[in-house]
């Protein structure tokens, strides 16, 4: 094999070890009747118009990854700007983690077992209605279309959605600083969890709240799913970007 051919043997070689065929698909989806602006850590971030989609790749092995989306923004024309909700650092390209309110898509993939880990989890309090489920038909569809925001405790109330107690109070009773076992259900984490039973309601909520699938499962996110209740968002946030 001559020299220039075994470098474009090597290169299509590591161009293939490299290719999105070996991470997860997130298929995120804006159903809402208004803009999101969906948030990955990792992954960044994205405007999404009704009916727009973001295909989201994710390497093997990413684990307290999580997805979710930002509402109210106003972003110029270099990305730059806030959001009422679940906002970040770095703008429209999200790094970090989001602030309070936000519905969470959680995850790990191809962890112990060669299994993915995922959820949603409303410790981070609520925003959007959200499903997150695998294209593979044998594992969980997880809900979350309850009318939360409409329904919301007076005290964890806030502007475009419904806070958690944590946020609110800051006690171990609420945010579990103190360790495993160290706080359990509350009458606020108990509003969360009938309405959206598969769903995270506190941090140590995990018997009811995780669910696995086999390893090299591609995912869909969707911002208010069909069913879930309508919700206006505020006239007065725009964007140029």
């Amino acid at each position: 094999m001559s020299f220039l051919s075994l470098l474009t043997f090597t290169l299509c070689s590591l161009l293939l070890t490299f290719t999105p065929s070996q991470a997860a698909n997130f298929e995120i989806v804006n159903n809402c009747p208004y803009t999101v602006w969906a948030a990955s850590s990792p992954g960044g971030g994205r405007r999404l118009d009704r009916g727009q989609t973001w295909n989201l790749w994710v390497n093997p092995g990413t684990a307290m990854a999580r997805i979710w989306g930002r509402t109210g923004c106003n972003f110029d024309g270099s990305g730059r700007g806030r959001c009422q909700t679940g906002d970040c650092t770095g703008g429209l390209q999200c790094t970090g983690w989001g602030v309070p309110p936000n519905t969470l898509a959680e995850f790990a993939l191809n962890q112990y077992g060669n299994q993915d880990f995922y959820d949603i989890s409303l410790v981070d309090g609520f925003n959007i209605p959200m499903d997150f489920f695998p294209l593979n038909g044998g594992c969980h569809k997880i809900s979350c279309t309850a009318d939360i925001n409409g329904q919301c405790p007076n005290e964890l109330r806030t502007q475009g959605g419904c806070n958690n107690p944590c946020t609110v109070y800051k006690t171990n009773e609420f945010c579990c600083t103190n360790g495993q076992g160290t706080c359990g259900p509350t009458y606020f984490s108990r509003f969360f969890k009938d309405r959206c039973h598969d769903s995270y309601s506190y941090p140590q909520d995990d018997p009811t709240s995780t669910f696995t699938c086999p390893a090299g499962s591609n995912y869909k996110v969707v911002f208010c799913p069909l069913g879930a209740p309508h919700i206006e968002m505020p006239l007065n946030h725009t964007s140029v970007y």
